[in-house]
């Protein structure tokens, strides 16, 4: 099952909460909003992920299986 990490760029305020908790699986872009590093995620790196979504003030990550 792969694990798949989205941030909705039309929601992002760039608050930079999900690369500070979460540098492995996020970063900012040149203009300071986050971005995803890899979209597809080993599961590993499950639980930094979620600490992203769950510290997005936004609700802009989103976290999907398939």
């Amino acid at each position: 099952m792969a694990l798949h990490v989205r941030i909705d760029s039309d929601i992002c305020t760039g608050h930079g909460r999900c690369y500070s908790l979460a540098p492995q699986v996020f970063e900012a872009d040149d203009s300071g909003y986050g971005s995803v590093i890899k979209a597809e995620l080993p599961e590993e790196l499950r639980a930094t992920a979620m600490i992203g979504v769950q510290n997005c003030p936004e609700r802009a990550i989103s976290l999907e299986e398939d």
